[in-house]
């Protein structure tokens, strides 16, 4: 939801969620409902989604054949939304590479000197957004730290020792930006380097921005917007602090770790603006030597091609010594990802969807969802002096039997008065269908609905009243719950 990760039972109209078009939509409404029944955990390497077996994926079904074994010849096939009970290991899920840019060429800088701050030098009203200001953000989050102290408030970055490239560069861009000298000190020790900037405005500034802790970091939401080669320099800084390439190994690899999960999901999102697909990782929480270490989040880079993206940006050649394995694969729109594992499991509780504008889809941390189980519009023609319903078309988005009980429905009610119509319940469709399996029995439910609709909405207009749902056309769009 814009940009941030939030637990869907609390999205709310108004939230902009991100749809399988790359693209933010709002949410219309929030369902929820009780559910006693199996339930599907499905994982990628991305992460996890809890769904009901009627939910609908985003997906690429794999033909039987050693042929589809090979990554080529997976991507000529062509995707669909598949319910989520039709899905099996390896088959391959698509997930949205966010499409939304809005470039932004200097941010405010709206944090008023306090009264009794007699030390911080003034700061421009503006702040270009270029590479040196989102390299220093990148160092920031990664290594930085807001320290508020009685009389002092500073940042500090915490380096290695070995880091004096970092420090250099946070004294250059300090110095240009905002005309402050830094102050460092080497505590070999401890094998750091400390690198202080003495200014509570900008230390203000910076909290603000990305958070307080380490485990509380995100990127704002014009971050996540800018455009991807500006990306790439808030990416270097974040990796020179938090992350590593190993190239010279045989399996040669990279990875960055945080304690923000939100933190993680943000950067697995820029890296995919980059052609870059990076794998998630949880290593949990432990306690070594008497201090406690949170549980972190990791982010592995290990197929070839994605590591020679991130090592050209990062300014480091990488000549390959081992053989490509790849498992996934780019387009323009979508990164393409195997199913790892399917689980099912008993579940009684409640289980929520979303019902978003235009796309009628949305995103979680790995996996595409729709937003029903099954989407049908009705168009109904009507005699106005009669009310006999003369024709009916539809479009059903959904499993075999959603389509059959559309068509139906269809077939009952031409001939019909609208209050005829009106009386067409679940059982009459299914009756006439021979029956339907107990599981289907919300796609008859979802035709007769969608056909009550549909005459409501041609009632609505007759009458000069307010016409039903979120949409202007002579139809009515209906959606189950999965």
């Amino acid at each position: 939801m814009n940009s941030h990760l939030n637990r869907i039972e609390i999205a709310s109209p108004e939230d902009r969620v991100l749809t399988h078009n790359g693209l933010y939509h709002k949410v219309i409404h929030r369902t929820e409902r009780e559910y006693d029944g199996d339930i599907l955990i499905l994982k990628n390497k991305f992460g996890e989604v809890t769904v009901t077996p009627e939910h609908m994926v985003l997906a690429i079904r794999l033909p039987k054949g050693d042929k589809f074994l090979r990554t080529e010849h997976r991507q000529g096939l062509k995707s669909a939304w598949y319910h989520a009970e039709d899905l099996r290991k390896g088959d391959i899920v698509l997930y949205p590479i966010l499409k939304e840019i809005k470039d932004m060429e200097s941010i405010d800088f709206n944090v008023m000197r306090s009264e009794w701050d007699f030390r911080s030098k003034p700061i421009h009203a503006k702040i270009p957004i270029g590479e040196d200001f989102l390299r220093l953000c990148g160092y920031f989050i990664s290594e930085g730290h807001p320290r508020e102290e009685p009389s002092k408030t500073y940042i500090e970055f915490s380096l290695n020792i070995n880091e004096r490239g970092i420090e250099e560069d946070i004294r250059e861009i300090t110095k240009n930006l905002f005309n402050i000298e830094i102050k460092s000190k080497e505590r070999p020790e401890r094998k750091t380097r400390q690198v202080l900037i003495s200014s509570a405005m900008l230390t203000r500034f910076f909290k603000k921005l990305f958070g307080d802790y380490g485990y509380t970091r995100k990127l704002p939401h014009f971050m996540m917007l800018l455009p991807p080669s500006k990306q790439r320099a808030l990416l270097y800084g974040l990796w020179k602090g938090d992350g590593y390439i190993n190239i010279e190994r045989k399996g040669a690899r990279a990875g960055y770790s945080t304690t923000s999960f939100e933190l993680a999901q943000q950067i697995k999102m820029l890296l995919l603006r980059q052609g870059i697909v990076a794998s998630m990782y949880t290593d949990k929480a432990y306690i070594k030597n008497g201090i406690r270490h949170r549980q972190s989040y990791r982010l592995h880079v290990g197929q070839r091609d994605s590591l020679k993206k991130l090592c050209n940006f990062m300014g480091l050649t990488y000549n390959p010594k081992s053989h490509a394995s790849r498992d996934s694969w780019f387009d323009n729109d979508f990164v393409y990802i195997p199913i790892m594992n399917i689980q099912r499991i008993e579940y009684s509780g409640k289980v929520y969807n979303l019902e978003v504008n235009k796309d009628h889809s949305f995103t979680t941390e790995a996996f595409c969802l729709h937003n029903c189980g099954d989407l049908m519009e009705f168009y109904v023609r009507v005699d106005p002096e009669t009310e006999i319903i003369k024709d009916i078309k539809f479009k059903t988005f959904g499993c075999g039997s959603a389509i059959a009980t559309s068509s139906m429905t269809t077939e009952l009610a031409i001939g019909m008065t609208l209050d005829e119509a009106m009386k067409l319940t679940r059982s009459d469709v299914a009756t006439e269908l021979d029956g339907l399996p107990p599981r289907k029995m919300h796609c008859s439910n979802l035709a007769a609905d969608a056909l009550h609709a549909a005459i409501e909405d041609y009632r609505a207009k007759r009458e000069g009243r307010p016409r039903p749902g979120p949409k202007d056309e002579d139809h009515h769009d209906h959606a189950c719950e999965p």
